[in-house]
């Protein structure tokens, strides 16, 4: 829902002029959402949308499509001619120095950048200075409000749940020496969610033995591995609840069929829960000294662990990713390695911490979410795994 005071308040708080909202053809869904557009209508000519400080907005929109904004607050200017379209825009932007879009620097956050380079020259050469309006779209997209908070715990108990689907049905089947492959627990992992009323955009990662190795494996039935007595096993899920603006639960854990796991993967696991930890302590001390924390400084935490164990070329991925109504949402990343990401953790967001170590023979991954209060206070969901499941002596 579109609030101007509250995004007012915001710009005044990262002491930015203004917020130029952009979009042409569904360009830029960071903007729609942000002003309550519905998605499904996509306009067909340019719009943009001035939010100051201070003050009233103005609309620049289309002389066939004058009707795009009517929703929101604010004078309206109408073009008609690229050069109107032109001076239009330096109208809307003259009076101000510093002018948030969204728009990444060298594109060094991509989730952020929705807006196309000649529109970028377009609105520089009025001579505004224009930022990134990353802090921004984190705050009006990225957090949640207490119903999305329970949404979430209610999740979490669903797929934690689902690792007792997962590793019983392993336990079932190799016991009763029949034969399981990997999207057959995929599917039981699957109905699980059905059955909860949960949905999801894609079934769950389960992989065997070099699978796991591959951080983005996909199980394809007929080209999956069976699922053996001695096996390591990694199980990644992720859903919510059936229900609008519900918010995801991301989770991965490890297990070996057996019931004494070997040493080797033992040493492994322990580098990459260290890793997890280190980001985890990272965060909380961040809001425990009430400073600003960015998303690169916790992938530092966790990456520096495993580059000490000896392990850092086999740590691919970022720590972690934003979450919200989609399982990787639109925050802050926990990320110095694909990008350099500089957006803060803010309050009241949520973001999985997630690092792996990735051998040819097996890989390992740990994932936990975290959810930052509105009061500051540092939330670990998912349950820490402390050890590799032996699945025989549990289940």
């Amino acid at each position: 829902m579109f609030d101007l005071n509250a995004i007012q308040s915001s710009l005044r708080d990262l002491k930015l002029d203004a917020w130029l909202l952009y979009d042409f053809r569904g360009s830029n869904p960071l903007a729609r959402r942000v002003l309550g557009l519905d998605e499904k209508a996509i306009n067909s000519r340019r719009f943009f949308y001035l939010i100051p400080a201070q003050g009233v907005p103005r609309k620049l929109l289309h002389r066939i499509e004058t009707f795009v904004l009517d929703t929101l607050p604010g004078e309206k200017v109408v073009y008609l001619r690229w050069q109107e379209l032109q001076n239009g825009i330096k109208e809307l932007v003259s009076p101000f120095k510093r002018v948030a879009m969204e728009y990444s620097p060298k594109n060094a956050i991509p989730y952020v950048s929705h807006v196309d380079a000649g529109t970028i020259e377009m609105v520089k050469a009025t001579g505004v200075e224009v930022v990134s309006s990353g802090d921004l779209i984190t705050v009006f997209e990225a957090t949640w409000d207490d119903a999305q908070w329970q949404m979430h715990l209610e999740a979490d108990q669903h797929t934690q749940a689902g690792y007792d689907i997962a590793w019983g049905l392993i336990a079932e089947r190799v016991r009763a020496k029949k034969t399981l492959r990997e999207v057959d627990v995929q599917k039981a992992i699957m109905d699980h969610f059905a059955r909860q009323k949960m949905t999801t955009y894609h079934p769950p990662i389960v992989g065997v033995g070099p699978h796991s190795g591959d951080p983005h494996y996909e199980p394809v039935p007929l080209k999956d591995s069976e699922i053996k007595e001695g096996d390591f096993v990694l199980v990644d899920l992720w859903a919510k609840m059936d229900k609008p603006r519900a918010v995801y639960s991301d989770l991965t854990r490890v297990g070996f069929v057996g019931k004494h796991v070997p040493e080797r993967y033992k040493e492994i696991f322990d580098i990459v829960a260290a890793a997890r930890d280190a980001a985890i302590e990272r965060v909380k001390e961040a809001f425990a000294e009430k400073r600003d924390l960015r998303g690169w400084e916790v992938d530092d935490a966790a990456r520096e662990v495993i580059k000490k164990a000896g392990y850092g070329d086999a740590f691919v991925h970022r720590t972690g990713h934003s979450i919200g109504q989609e399982t990787h949402g639109n925050g802050a990343n926990m990320d110095n390695l694909e990008t350099h990401d500089e957006r803060r953790v803010l309050q009241r967001t949520c973001f999985s911490i997630e690092p792996g170590i990735y051998l040819p023979e097996f890989g390992v991954r740990s994932e936990v979410n975290v959810y930052i209060d509105g009061d500051g206070e540092v939330h670990v969901t998912g349950g820490l795994q402390t050890e590799v499941l032996p699945i025989l002596a549990k289940y």
